[in-house]
């Protein structure tokens, strides 16, 4: 189809051709938003190369191989300058401390497990700089994340990727309409990571082999604790173990060092049945601990709920959906009923074990990979 006849689309969905058609690309420095900015300048587009600060980078807290690290910035405008875009570096540090890092720590600190890529991606990434696109005059955003978006009866629907071991869906369930209506994800459909290395190879990109990033960019390996004792000084206040009766069993060294679900590394050994962490009582600094079946659940209640149905969120008294309570877990079937448009009770129709307050609740139709949103969950 010819891409200069007016009444077609290109690929991006745009009526014109696409030397016409601005977008800006979110480029972290690795390879899956560099193959995404080659492969839209290669197609001729008019894109421009934007990639974010987010915190300094001689700081401790830095990490090579971050997302946000110095080198990343480094590798961007080598992509840039390769495929022969421009590219610039601003500056969100303040942004994103106040919007991401201090969250993070004040949930740890009120006993939450909190999940800050995708606070970064509602407050920072998917708003500020999609501002800063529009005020680029770009017709749409590009990013690299695996996650699908369609035309649907009623607009664009966000979809799961087609790979399943790359999708993102969970950690992109806030996305809201408008952005969504605005946002470009080139690597959706493709079938495995492997064919977004051998894109890279192609476009000759120096970061073909980059590994991927596996924390959180602003926790170096994974350490919580540390990053949170560095960000609230005396935060790692010491207190006591306690079974689900209240019984004294030992003590922990800052409740910070704990998560719901947690069995390793509670250092109350001697006991006949393995004891699991089914409670956080930052108030009292206890941690709670009991057996594996105190951890499972049914009800969860969900807060900050982003719809992206066709229909209002409480146009119905509930939603048949699938939902998913961590990253890692598939979605399982639930009932959703709405207590109002950002709140609801959701009912799982099997009980799931080590449910976290400041994890994220996303929903999913029961088929066919679409994402209606999705919440907060907490105590309740």
């Amino acid at each position: 189809m010819a891409l200069d006849r007016p009444d077609s689309l290109n690929s991006l969905g745009f009526a014109k051709p696409p030397a016409e058609t601005r977008v800006v690309v979110a480029m972290s420095g690795g390879v899956d938003s560099s193959v995404v900015a080659a492969m839209l300048a290669e197609e001729g587009y008019d894109v421009v190369g934007v990639t974010l600060q987010l915190y300094d980078h001689g700081a401790a807290l830095a990490k090579k191989g971050a997302c946000c690290a110095g080198r990343d910035i480094h590798d961007a405008r080598r992509v840039a300058e390769t495929m022969g875009f421009p590219h610039y570096v601003l500056d969100y540090e303040n942004t994103f401390r106040e919007a991401v890092i201090d969250e993070f720590a004040d949930s740890y600190l009120a006993g939450a497990t909190p999940v800050p890529c995708i606070r970064c991606n509602e407050r920072v990434k998917f708003k500020d700089l999609l501002e800063t696109a529009r005020d680029l005059d770009a017709d749409c955003m590009a990013t690299g994340h695996y996650i699908q978006r369609k035309t649907g009866a009623k607009g664009a629907e966000l979809h799961c990727a087609a790979d399943a071991a790359r999708d993102q869906s969970y950690f992109l369930f806030s996305t809201t309409q408008e952005q969504l209506d605005y946002l470009r994800f080139p690597l959706g459909h493709l079938a495995s990571k492997a064919e977004t290395r051998a894109l890279a190879a192609k476009y000759g990109l120096s970061v073909a082999d980059k590994p991927d990033s596996q924390d959180i960019c602003f926790v170096p390996n994974g350490n919580y604790a540390a990053v949170i004792e560095k960000l609230r000084p005396g935060a790692a206040e010491p207190g006591e173990i306690v079974d689900m009766d209240g019984t004294v069993l030992g003590e922990h060294r800052g409740v910070i060092h704990y998560t719901i679900g947690q069995r390793r590394g509670l250092g109350i050994g001697g006991l006949s049945d393995p004891l699991y962490v089914v409670k956080l009582d930052p108030d009292t600094r206890r941690v709670v601990v009991g057996p594996k079946d105190a951890l499972s659940t049914r009800t969860v209640p969900v807060r900050e709920i982003n719809w992206l149905g066709d229909e209002p969120f409480t146009s119905r008294d509930a939603w048949e959906l699938e939902v998913k309570i961590r990253s890692t877990r598939p979605p399982r079937a639930a009932t959703i009923r709405p207590l109002s448009e950002t709140t609801a009770e959701v009912e799982l129709i099997t009980a799931e074990e080590g449910v976290s307050p400041g994890q994220a609740c996303v929903f999913y139709a029961p088929e066919g990979g679409r994402i209606f949103g999705g919440g907060w969950i907490w105590k309740g």
